[in-house]
């Protein structure tokens, strides 16, 4: 039975067969650090309006962050490797984003909150507002919603894990 197993199937396979019934696994170091990278983002929120208050809900017990592992919010963005913008940015506040965005170590992802972060929500057309994050830097995952709920966020977040994951970034 064995001898016709290896007869009908590759040697590549083969070998992986033997190799995981002895519960050894081959990927590759890229793959292994996605994973690793996947599963521990360190966030650095930025919120103005409204939509931190659903970003700190999230946080909180009846939502629960930290069932995906992301409750660690950084202080200090040389710790931080996720920066989520929740709510408008304002032309006084844009140099200290982008201070910020520079200080933080590669990789680094951003994750935009809310209809203002991501198009500049109904304060587009006023004179002191951005129209959306991606006019300072690139924007990994969108959250729509005005404010979105905890449950939009965890889907974006989500979202963001699968493409890290993927090495799409």
């Amino acid at each position: 039975m064995v001898l016709k197993k290896i007869l009908l199937s590759s040697a590549a396979d083969t070998d992986v067969d033997q190799l995981a019934s002895h519960n050894i696994i081959v990927t590759t170091l890229e793959k292994l650090w996605n994973w690793g990278r996947a599963r521990s983002f360190w966030p650095l929120n930025y919120g103005c309006n409204c939509c931190p208050i659903e970003l700190l809900a999230a946080s909180g017990a009846r939502f629960d962050i930290s069932r995906y592992g992301y409750e660690v919010f950084r202080a200090s963005p040389r710790q931080a490797d996720l920066l989520l913008i929740a709510g408008p940015i304002t032309l006084k506040m844009a140099p200290v984003i982008k201070r910020v965005y520079a200080q933080m170590p590669s990789p680094k992802w951003v994750l935009a909150m809310g209809n203002c972060a991501t198009s500049g929500g109904p304060f587009r057309d006023g004179y002191s507002v951005y129209p959306g994050a991606d006019a300072l830097f690139k924007v990994d995952i969108y959250v729509p919603g005005c404010p979105p709920r905890p449950e939009a966020l965890f889907h974006g977040v989500l979202q963001l894990k699968h493409k890290v994951e993927q090495g799409d970034y």
